[in-house]
């Protein structure tokens, strides 16, 4: 099974891209949607939040914007909390890969939007970048509800920049061009990957290439 790594920026086109892929019959494992699984009731990050965070889990689950408000009152918040999150999302995506080799999935694709933040890139057989222009970028983000100028720049602050995640990409695909481009080249990735010869990139540095593909 080949394992994708795919990343971006905020306001890029990752989940658009990625639906691109799930028309190719690639597993989408999605990195939000494995936290908001732990922050759930029940969920295994549910008890260790609320330890770190005291007043941040509501009802059993733990409640997105009372934390939001306490990692903004904290510089050093959020490395704690990602020093609690980051292994049990890597737990889960290690079963889940495993159970998806199991049943004969030939390629998969995780959307993890800081993929070279934690090092997942080493964890990979190769990275895509999902990109667009920084005027394309902006008019999506501030479009969505809620979101300001502040906040934007607040989150980009986080995450490396653009143009070194597409240096250090094995592919990148250009969402300001248009849904049918970007098709065309989720189309030409697919086709380079799953070729009986093709030899991935990073795979010296995958824990996942350890297992015969």
């Amino acid at each position: 099974m080949i394992v994708l790594g795919l990343t971006g920026s905020i306001g890029m086109g990752k989940s658009t891209t990625t639906a691109l892929f799930a028309e190719h019959g690639a597993l989408i494992w999605n990195a939000d949607d494995a936290v908001h699984a732990l922050y759930a009731r029940g969920g295994a990050a549910v008890e260790p939040v609320g330890e770190a965070f005291p007043g941040v889990v509501v009802d059993g689950a733990v409640d997105r914007g009372r934390l939001a408000e306490a990692l903004g009152r904290d510089e050093t918040a959020f490395r704690r909390l990602e020093t609690l999150v980051h292994p049990l999302v890597a737990a889960g995506r290690m079963t889940d890969l495993e159970a998806a080799r199991a049943a004969g999935v030939k390629l998969a694709v995780l959307d993890i939007p800081l993929l070279f933040e934690t090092r997942g890139d080493r964890a990979v057989d190769a990275v895509v970048v999902v990109s667009a222009d920084a005027a394309t970028q902006r008019r999506r983000v501030l479009a969505r509800p809620g979101m300001t100028a502040e906040r934007l720049e607040a989150i980009l602050a986080r995450q490396i920049p653009d143009g070194e995640k597409r240096r250090r990409a094995d592919f990148v695909i250009d969402t300001g061009r248009g849904l049918d481009a970007a098709r065309t080249r989720v189309a030409e990735i697919v086709g380079i990957v799953l070729a009986p010869d093709w030899k991935p990139p990073r795979r010296t540095l995958s824990g996942a290439a350890e297992t015969p593909h």
